[in-house]
């Protein structure tokens, strides 16, 4: 086989091997499923049918967790590329993948890919999980935009793990990235988000939560909701690559 072919698929093997190895990697993606999926049997085994009510969407009921599992994900892709910063660690990954933008690519397609993978894995046993709870009321997966939501929400975890792997490229912190999301999640959105009308409606984790809604509200459908987050995070990753080609290591 052509040397052009084989060193793609080195790379991406040598990138595979990186988040195996690295605690922190393999933790916070380990910790997406954990975290989902236990809370999700917490709540619903406490709450159960009590809490609902004819208002409520149940399918993004059903997703609740996700608010937590999403915060792993970005840990997952903020350690995963933080891991290059320290020791000189990007020189010796360098000095091996001289071809920065190979060596870059091959890093966010494993992140992606791994956080698509875990994150499928997670929404489609946090949803089954979930509704085994909720007797007469329960979901399933024919139900409509249950299928929907389920993949969707691997790819809203791949979306927001890929986001904080290109801010920590342009930062080179894992700590920087994740102490700036996470109250952006937590606080702007849910808080300054409520006061921004349909601006809000904009903000990555917003629209792609759109997926997880059987009747979408505000200005974004579900694929589209989706699509903005993809926006974000394509521009999250566009300036991590411009960072890595252009600064030294």
């Amino acid at each position: 086989m052509p040397a052009t072919a084989v060193a793609p698929l080195s790379v991406l093997h040598s990138e595979w091997i990186k988040i195996r190895s690295l605690r922190g990697s393999l933790g916070s993606l380990i910790a997406v499923f954990a975290a989902t999926v236990g809370i999700t049997v917490l709540v619903f085994a406490t709450v159960g049918r009590s809490e609902i009510t004819s208002d409520d969407d149940l399918l993004l009921g059903a997703f609740y967790a996700l608010n937590f599992g999403q915060i792993a994900a970005l840990a997952f892709g903020a350690t995963a590329v933080s891991c290059e910063f320290l020791n000189g660690a990007l020189r010796v990954s360098l000095a091996a993948v001289p071809r920065r933008g190979l060596f870059y690519a091959a890093k966010a397609t494993v992140v992606g890919g791994c956080a698509f993978a875990v994150g499928t894995a997670t929404t489609c046993t946090a949803f089954v999980a979930g509704q085994a709870f909720m007797g007469d009321d329960a979901l399933s997966l024919g139900d409509p935009g249950a299928v929907r939501a389920c993949v969707g929400g691997g790819v809203y975890l791949a979306l927001m793990a890929l986001f904080a792997a290109g801010l920590t490229a342009v930062l080179r912190s894992a700590v920087a990235v994740i102490g700036t999301l996470v109250p952006f999640l937590l606080i702007v959105s849910f808080v300054i988000g409520d006061m921004a009308g349909s601006a809000a409606d904009y903000l990555p984790d917003r629209a792609g939560q759109q997926i997880l809604r059987e009747h979408t509200v505000g200005s974004l459908g579900p694929w589209t909701g989706l699509a903005v987050t993809a926006l974000w995070a394509a521009a999250a990753v566009l300036a991590g690559w411009w960072s890595v080609r252009r600064r030294d290591a």
